[in-house]
């Protein structure tokens, strides 16, 4: 009898144990109230996000001269007059931006350039902090500042202006990933 008591407890111990252990429990006979704790915990990951342009391709930024004069200085907008989209997303500090080009605009032929110089730049802030063009020259960096302690959430968009004040020969300048027409944008945080 005593070796049947003593089996059926031990079985009834093993199946309550796992019970036990896991969840925090209390019980109370009579008056009085139970509680039981949970502890809870998020874990965010580190996350750095940079769009410049459309989500789905690489954006052509065009400008035709059409019947301006090349040379007089009379800046001319992006065709089509659209701004390109940026955003720029972080929750680590501090982040750099910063963009590189290839070399100066050119038709493919010897000696037919437009520096860099001749684009213009200008941001217009949407949401966040302002997020200005990395360099006039599209090539350097810049900081941008955090909007809330270690996080940035901002966008902005970017006008771009061809400044027509030289004299260069007819042709097409870059192009869609040829003749130095592309630049790349790159976001970097600590």
């Amino acid at each position: 009898m005593k070796k049947s008591l003593f089996v059926k407890t031990a079985v009834a111990l093993a199946l309550a144990a796992p019970l036990l252990a896991s969840a925090e429990s209390q019980t109370v006979v009579g008056n009085g109230s139970a509680t039981a704790r949970l502890d809870f915990r998020v874990v965010v990951p580190r996350v750095l996000l940079l769009q410049v342009g459309s989500l789905t391709s690489v954006d052509l930024v065009e400008f035709d001269l059409g019947t301006n004069e090349p040379g007089t200085g009379v800046a001319v907008g992006r065709t089509g007059g659209a701004a390109v989209p940026v955003r720029v997303l972080g929750n680590n500090g501090p982040i750099t931006l910063a963009v590189t080009n290839s070399g100066d605009l050119n038709t493919g032929t010897a000696g037919e350039t437009i520096p860099w110089t001749e684009i213009a730049v200008t941001s217009t802030s949407v949401s966040g902090s302002p997020i200005p063009h990395p360099s006039a020259t599209f090539n350097g960096n810049t900081v941008l500042t955090t909007t809330n302690g270690k996080v940035t959430n901002s966008q902005a968009n970017w006008s771009f202006t061809y400044s027509n004040t030289l004299t260069v020969p007819a042709g097409t300048y870059g192009g869609a990933n040829i003749n130095n027409g592309r630049v790349t944008y790159t976001a970097s945080m600590l």
